[in-house]
């Protein structure tokens, strides 16, 4: 038998697979409505693992774990389409109008000519801002109602994920509104007069320090964590001598600073990425992302297992982050993001969906990008 007539076989089982795969989606959805009718719970464990072990004793012993995860797979589609039925007309939540009004109170951390300042100015160009010491310190204020927005960084295109940030929207009760897309343009500040051979030490936030982590390391400087780029400008700017700050270049002009160097950043453009975050629920009418927090069991495939949902209700997934649950174990909780409107009857099902049936689950919002 040669290639072409092997391939013609294949082909011919393929349709028998598919044929056969469209028939038991139909009673699956049969199932689904009955379920409906008698209240019913969608999911039945006990059911899924008989399913498995006989497919498992009725195959051969170098296909039965594959076996297992062909019906596995198969049972994960059927779930997801009956679940499609049982959370057809039910929300999640209702969201509220964002609009921007020069009434907004604006809250973000540092100091006066940091990036975050830069980002909150972006959305709000006229509006008052509070400053903050610290990260959580906004978070508060936007969940006690102190301030109506704030402005977080969330991901930097050279240093990667600002983990504060992600491990706060999990601690507080709040949405992100809007993101926002800024240019980083790190610069090297020191006080006036002093010499790049007077330089010992730099002084910047960590995912400052990191991005530009090759040019302090290639001139032997001693790098110096601080809560914002802003306010290591402001230190340097008062005790200069034999210190730098690594900064804006806007920021080094408001603290009457002179620039060294420009572009020291790693890598060229350098981007970060800023969250707007807000107590109520508010979407815009171009908001295009969705943004979800949760848990899943510590088992085999089930990550896999959770994407294949994304996948059957065609929803393309644009970032998926994890952190540790920080309870002693190493489990981990995952941020999702994916492309979709909450207004979308699918994207409503899906959430009613992840919600019902994980341990932890929390939805953060439906926002746009302001680039």
């Amino acid at each position: 038998m040669d290639l072409e007539q092997l391939r013609t076989q294949i082909d011919a089982i393929d349709n028998d697979i598919l044929s056969a795969f469209e028939k038991r989606m139909d009673l699956c959805r049969q199932v689904a409505l009955y379920k409906i009718e008698n209240d019913l719970p969608v999911f039945h464990p006990g059911r899924e693992k008989i399913i498995i072990d006989k497919v498992k004793d009725k195959s051969p012993q170098h296909l039965k774990e594959a076996s297992a995860a062909l019906f596995t797979e198969i049972m994960d589609i059927s779930k997801s389409l009956q679940q499609a039925e049982f959370f057809r007309e039910k929300k999640i939540s209702e969201p509220l109008p964002f609009t921007v009004t020069t009434d907004c109170t604006i809250g973000c951390q540092g100091t006066s000519g940091s990036n975050s300042e830069v980002a909150a100015r972006k959305l709000f160009p006229e509006n008052d801002i509070t400053f903050y010491h610290n990260f959580e310190d906004v978070f508060k204020a936007v969940e006690n109602g102190r301030i109506d927005f704030g402005i977080i960084p969330i991901h930097n295109s050279t240093a990667g994920s600002v983990t504060q940030s992600y491990d706060l929207m999990r601690k507080y009760n709040v949405y992100i509104t809007k993101t926002i897309k800024t240019e980083i343009t790190n610069c090297l500040a020191v006080k006036k007069d002093t010499k790049l051979s007077d330089i010992k030490k730099v002084y910047s936030h960590p995912q400052a320090l990191s991005q530009c982590s090759v040019f302090i390391g290639e001139n032997g400087f001693e790098p110096v964590e601080s809560i914002n780029t802003a306010t290591a400008a402001e230190f340097v700017s008062q005790n200069g001598g034999d210190c730098a700050a690594v900064c804006s270049e806007s920021c080094a002009k408001l603290y009457d600073m002179e620039i060294l160097q420009t572009g020291i950043s790693n890598v060229v453009p350098n981007f970060t990425r800023f969250i707007c975050i807000s107590k109520n629920f508010l979407v815009s009418d171009d908001a295009d992302t969705i943004s979800v927090n949760l848990r899943l069991p510590n088992s085999a495939g089930s990550l896999y297992r959770l994407l294949t949902k994304f996948f059957i209700h065609e929803m393309n997934l644009s970032k998926i982050e994890s952190r540790p649950v920080a309870d002693g174990s190493f489990d981990v909780l995952f941020y999702l993001d994916f492309n979709g409107k909450i207004s979308d009857p699918k994207v409503q099902s899906i959430l009613a969906e992840l919600s019902a049936e994980l341990e932890y689950f929390k939805f953060l919002g439906n926002f746009s990008e302001i680039v």
